[in-house]
């Protein structure tokens, strides 16, 4: 409680500079997310930072990793409100604050396209960028940009999962998106949404027998030692996306507006080919943990087939 309490004051306290010109001429803006220190979410963040500081343009980046601020909902709330400016988090948990991100919860969707036509589409002058760019500042925000390079999410599990049969009665972990246990449901497997402080000895236990994530995830959270298998089900497009309060946004300085744009394009693009590094080493790392990698061919599409 008193944890809470204190964070509680500090974002109250922050808050008033979550956009604001310092004594020094600097405009501060509080940028927070979930990541772990290594993973695609948390270097995506810091190489947007160190852009901003080389510029030198009086924008700073306060950059606060790991959950120190909240979990993804409680960080896009604070992005809504104005308490935080910038928030960094997979689509999933936006859902609920923007129900149009829902396609990004379409399975198999995406597994059939390379990262350069699915940047065109979410990044480029499409009309999908245009009308998800609506949807944001419906909700309050600004996008900024989706992080990706055709890597996706995968599935651990103490069971061998090569065809669609091997899913059924799979007791299986997901985040708490009533798209993706729909999804889960659908093919057979029993889907329980556990908070993520709670997987790693639920997964020891027995408690759920699988879980879904990308392979930088699974890596950093040491699943190599509870788990046996790693499907690469390619279900879910492994995807980031930045946004910022839209009022905040809106009242920065035009150059300000043209320096963050610039590191979060800059950024996006450099994050692209360490993605894919990031997804190959992260398997391989899990491969020597003693984990089995079924269906995974380099550079190839997976699909779940029916026996």
């Amino acid at each position: 409680m008193k944890k809470f309490i204190a964070l509680l004051v500090f974002i109250f306290v922050m808050s008033s500079c979550a956009f604001a010109a310092s004594e020094f001429n600097e405009t501060w803006l509080i940028t927070s997310d979930t990541t772990a220190k290594g993973a695609a979410g948390n270097v995506f963040a810091e190489l947007i930072r160190d852009k901003v500081k080389a510029a030198n343009a009086g924008l700073v980046i306060d950059y606060f990793p790991n959950g120190e601020l909240g979990g993804d909902a409680d960080l896009l709330r604070q992005a809504q409100k104005g308490y935080i400016a910038i928030t960094v988090c997979q689509t999933a948990p936006v859902v609920s604050f923007i129900p149009e991100v829902a396609v990004f919860d379409l399975p198999m969707v995406f597994a059939r396209y390379d990262g350069d036509t699915i940047d065109k589409v979410l990044n480029g002058d499409s009309e999908f960028h245009k009308q998800i760019s609506k949807a944001y500042e419906k909700a309050g925000l600004h996008l900024l940009g989706f992080m990706q390079n055709a890597t996706y999410r995968l599935a651990t599990s103490n069971k061998n999962l090569e065809t669609l049969s091997d899913f059924r009665g799979l007791q299986i972990r997901t985040m708490e998106n009533a798209n993706h246990m729909t999804f889960w449901t659908a093919i057979g497997a029993e889907p329980t949404p556990l908070a993520w402080a709670e997987l790693y000895i639920s997964l020891q236990q027995g408690t759920v027998n699988a879980q879904e994530n990308a392979a930088d995830t699974c890596a950093s959270a040491h699943f190599d030692e509870v788990q046996k298998y790693l499907a690469c089900t390619n279900h879910i497009l492994y995807c980031n996306q930045i946004c910022i309060n839209d009022k905040i946004y809106k009242a920065l300085k035009p150059e300000h507006q043209e320096v963050l744009n610039k590191a979060v394009a800059e950024a996006l693009q450099e994050m692209r080919p360490r993605l894919e590094e990031i997804d190959r080493v992260n398997k391989e790392k899990l491969k020597a943990g003693g984990m089995t990698i079924i269906a995974f061919y380099a550079g190839s599409q997976i699909s779940l087939s029916q026996n």
